[in-house]
């Protein structure tokens, strides 16, 4: 990527497939983005950018490349494949690209250190990367492995569709309120009927939203 590229890539703005940092002041925060991408579409990390996107790059690049790349390596979970470059913007100012596509390996996790034994699912939803639920988990799991999970069309699964067929979508929790079922009854209704390309799963910071899956 060239300088020109770079301006066109920023004048957009963030997204749900680019995101900007000013420093690395933090990089196991910084890996939640890199997380997020992996699990989702693929993504453009840039360092070096303002959110308003000013370019006033980092001075010492080499430093904060070596930081992130580092930690990518040692807190993400499985292992996540990327490219970076730095991109000269002034004088002795560069701002790194990382290149993060889409994974084969999802779920990835992010971890705050290495002494931790569970890490954290983070998904791309617009221009925030936010934590996966465990059904939205599950999901990525089940994909990833091509699982397709029988199902019987019931009565639980015949009032879930019949709600979408009158609302844009439903939460767990009404589905539970609805069906009468537990939390993890109704859990497993939803994820067999994501799996199966029924209705997909559309991931929130609040309450995850299931919508039928031509929606």
């Amino acid at each position: 990527m060239d300088l020109v590229e770079l301006r066109k890539l920023v004048r957009d703005g963030e997204n749900d497939k680019v995101e900007f940092k000013r420093k690395i002041r933090h990089p196991e925060k910084v890996i939640r983005e890199v997380v997020a991408f992996a699990n989702s579409d693929g993504g453009h990390l840039l360092v070096g950018v303002e959110d308003n996107g000013d370019l006033p790059g980092l001075k010492f690049a080499e430093e904060e490349e070596y930081v992130l790349s580092k930690a990518i390596h040692d807190l993400c979970r499985p292992d996540i494949s990327f490219t970076v470059e730095s991109i000269e913007v002034a004088p002795e100012r560069s701002v790194l690209h990382y290149y993060i596509a889409e994974s084969e390996k999802k779920p990835h996790f992010a971890f705050l250190n290495k002494a931790h034994r569970f890490g954290k699912v983070f998904v791309r939803v617009g221009d925030r990367s936010i934590q996966a639920s465990k059904e939205f988990r599950k999901l990525l799991k089940g994909e990833q492995k091509g699982t397709h999970r029988s199902f019987n069309y019931g009565k639980y699964e015949k009032l879930l569709l019949n709600y979408l067929g009158s609302h844009e979508y439903i939460t767990l929790k009404e589905f539970c309120a609805a069906s009468q079922l537990s939390i993890q009854q109704a859990s497993d209704v939803v994820i067999d009927l994501a799996l199966n390309h029924v209705i997909k799963i559309v991931p929130r910071e609040q309450e995850d939203w299931y919508v039928f899956a031509d929606s």
